[in-house]
């Protein structure tokens, strides 16, 4: 898959896509029905559901009877693991549990941004890239207007990102990349990021997907008052394939 230069692909309209997108739906609501689900991913107060690995698809990425969509697998092939389910709804953001004041406050300030994969561990919260990528590929569920939390992006920042973490991984063994302590670097390219790229809003209709560049900064917006949106709230299905070495990770192609 080919993200270019801004790093997000957009597919669709296709209706194996569109098809896909109604059975998970269907399938979301048996999920979220779950009290063990909710008491496990029901976070910021209510207002969103992390839905990590939450959706019953199977390993073809087929949920019952539906497949999954053939436009898709013809770029991201292999096998599937059982997608999140982030569900949106009104009032995002709010407070997580456990989230200091700054956190909170860079929530709202910067819509959560961050790259997926790069986790903060320990007492003293330092960063290291322990789950990378191959993609993130996003699947709306619910047709939602723009205000419904979408995902925002900082186009082109996978450049920038890239380059922070070259720098920062260089002399080392690829080997150990994945336990390098990585947060200066992180920290300072975000600010990098947020004065020289922009921010777009990422929303497509149902029946499209969209795949983005696993070193992409990215977050969720704010919900707006009256954004329209079904009482299912903005579901989105991601797929996140995870790459064993870290050194595949930052040599994933534009």
């Amino acid at each position: 898959m080919r993200f270019g230069a801004d790093g997000i692909s957009i597919i669709g309209p296709d209706q194996g896509i569109e098809r896909w997108a109604a059975a998970a739906r269907l399938a979301c609501r048996d999920v979220v029905s779950d009290p063990k689900m909710v008491e496990t991913w029901l976070q910021c107060e209510g207002t969103w559901f992390v839905g990590v690995d939450a959706l019953p698809n199977d390993r073809f990425g087929d949920i019952g009877d539906v497949p999954f969509p053939q436009v898709l697998q013809d770029h991201f092939g292999g096998d599937k693991h059982p997608a999140q389910l982030s569900i949106m709804y009104p009032g995002y953001p709010k407070p997580r549990a456990g989230e200091s004041d700054a956190a909170f406050g860079y929530r709202v300030r910067r819509d959560a941004a961050h790259v997926d994969g790069i986790l903060a561990i320990g007492p003293d919260r330092r960063r290291f890239v322990k789950e990378p990528h191959a993609y993130i590929l996003g699947i709306p569920v619910t047709q939602c207007g723009q205000g419904a939390s979408p995902m925002v992006i900082w186009r082109g920042s996978h450049h920038i990102m890239r380059a922070a973490f070259r720098d920062a991984f260089d002399g080392c063994d690829p080997a150990d990349w994945s336990n390098i302590d990585v947060t200066e670097a992180y920290t300072t390219a975000r600010k990098k990021v947020f004065e020289t790229c922009d921010r777009d809003i990422v929303h497509v209709d149902v029946g499209c997907a969209y795949a983005i560049h696993p070193l992409m900064l990215h977050g969720v917006s704010a919900w707006e008052q009256g954004a329209d949106a079904p009482e299912d709230g903005r579901i989105i299905a991601y797929f996140r394939p995870q790459l064993s070495r870290v050194v595949d990770w930052i040599n994933c192609p534009d």
